[in-house]
């Protein structure tokens, strides 16, 4: 199975607090990972470190490799930017800007020089579909986008991503406000995107790992406790601290 990430020995570091410690994992391309564990276990620091946003905060550092597709992307000649355009994040909550639907769409390919207006209508209606938006929106392209209801708007945010055309999406607890009509909603996407993208699933909701992902990896304290198939890790993991976690005895 090709992979699309592999992390060699990854530390990462706030100041003089570790919050990930040495983490081997590999990341296939085309499959949805889902991480796990309790608040605290460097499961957002994780998802970061793979499209260096980590460096925007002071005192980060880190040791070890990440390579995307064999291309160390913390080396001296890989340009951060261009890696958040092929590495794109939906974060927890959506922030949809304040302007129409369409614009938010349109919002990243115009910043890259697109600005055909067919090329434009082709991007917002493939990628608000993509998003499963399409149909609830299609006839008031021209409202504010900060007129949708949350699950809208988180929606609306993956089409934003979907727009710039990634390779990888990051996902941190895109869920976790949502109601349980919109969280289906976006779990359906994801099940229909991994035969495009790879996806990567931070979440706090371990019924949703299982509902959604191929594989899964559950950290605890900064370290990568275990990493199996998705079925194995809730029905036989190899790790007690796993089974405590899945079973919910702690966390």
């Amino acid at each position: 199975m090709k992979a699309k990430f592999t992390l060699s020995r990854f530390s990462a570091y706030y100041g003089s607090h570790r919050a990930l410690q040495q983490i081997d994992l590999l990341i296939p391309t085309r499959r949805i990972l889902g991480i796990i564990g309790p608040a605290g276990s460097g499961k957002t620091t994780f998802l970061r470190s793979l499209n260096r946003l980590n460096d925007l905060t002071a005192g980060f550092r880190r040791q070890g490799e990440v390579r995307l597709d064999g291309e160390d992307i913390y080396g001296a000649e890989f340009d951060p930017i261009a890696l958040r355009r092929r590495v794109g994040m939906l974060f927890a909550l959506p922030i949809a800007l304040p302007m129409s639907i369409y614009e938010n769409v349109v919002y990243g390919p115009r910043m890259q020089g697109i600005n055909t207006r067919s090329q434009l209508d082709q991007l917002v209606e493939s990628s608000l579909r993509a998003a499963f938006l399409w149909d609830e929106v299609k006839d008031r392209l021209k409202s504010s986008g900060l007129r949708l209801s949350g699950g809208q708007q988180q929606r609306l945010c993956l089409a934003r991503v979907l727009a710039l055309n990634p390779e990888v999406i990051l996902l941190d607890e895109p869920t976790s406000g949502l109601d349980p009509i919109s969280t289906a909603k976006i779990e359906d996407a994801l099940t229909m995107l991994k035969e495009q993208y790879t996806i990567v699933l931070v979440t706090n909701n371990t019924m949703q790992a299982g509902r959604v992902a191929d594989a899964t990896a559950f950290f605890f304290m900064g370290e990568l406790i275990e990493h199996d198939e998705t079925k194995k890790i809730f029905t036989n993991p190899a790790q007690q601290r796993t089974l405590e976690y899945v079973t919910g005895r702690f966390g």
